[in-house]
């Protein structure tokens, strides 16, 4: 990792603490807030613990955009959980064979950057 990708990761991991100290919930009520200051510390541990040991430049970046994007979006709708994506269901598809594994392949490539490392860790 260069000095540069290194500054820029601990900044972001400084941003999240500081959005996380700052955060208001948007019902305003004190249990839920704290519910979600704990939701944002916990999940920002957890993913720069889980990805600390990455030396891939390219998957760096891939990390560093969702990051960028968890933030946007929660800062942006209020909701510091990942927003769920809106897929069209898989009922028209076989229960096995070559339409259900490339719908599966489909619905994995249309996910989203910011839902990428939730599904794995949650």
């Amino acid at each position: 990792m260069t000095p540069a990708t290194r500054q820029e990761v601990l900044s972001l991991y400084r941003k999240v603490f500081q959005i996380a100290k700052n955060w208001q919930s948007a019902s305003g009520q004190i249990e839920e807030t704290m519910r979600e200051k704990e939701y944002i510390r916990n999940e920002a541990r957890t993913l720069f613990q889980k990805n600390k040991n990455v030396t891939d430049a390219k998957l760096i970046k891939q990390c560093i955009e969702e990051c960028e994007a968890r933030i946007e979006i929660g800062l942006h709708y209020n909701i510091p959980y990942p927003r769920p994506i809106h897929l069209p269901p898989m009922g028209l598809a076989h229960k096995q064979g070559r339409t259900l594994r490339h719908q599966e392949k489909l619905r994995k490539i249309s996910k989203p950057i910011y839902l990428k490392s939730h599904d794995e860790v949650s």
